[in-house]
């Protein structure tokens, strides 16, 4: 699965299946499985806001810090989705 950066963010790996490219531009966080079913997912907006889609085994804490993380690297985190994925950003409210 292609993580979007090789070090844990919240002790958590923020990565995409390939199988889920046909979505728009989205962040699972799990453990070291990095498995879909117990992840965390995030639907990111084209500002780099994140919608929380399922919270998986995050803390509050866990998830603030990386929405963060998502805010401040989401053109870095999108140039690698935009390799795999012809879907653009999350669409809608």
């Amino acid at each position: 699965m292609p993580k979007y950066s090789d070090y844990k963010v919240f002790n958590h790996y923020l990565y995409f299946t390939s199988h889920c490219i046909v979505e728009a531009m989205h962040v699972h966080a799990g453990d070291e499985e990095m498995s879909e079913d117990s992840s965390a997912k995030f639907f990111v907006k084209a500002d780099g806001s994140s919608v929380m889609k399922r919270r998986g085994d995050l803390s509050r804490k866990e998830q603030v810090g990386i929405q963060r993380y998502i805010k401040k690297h989401y053109m870095s985190m999108y140039a690698k989705w935009a390799r795999m994925s012809k879907q653009g950003f999350f669409v809608g409210k």
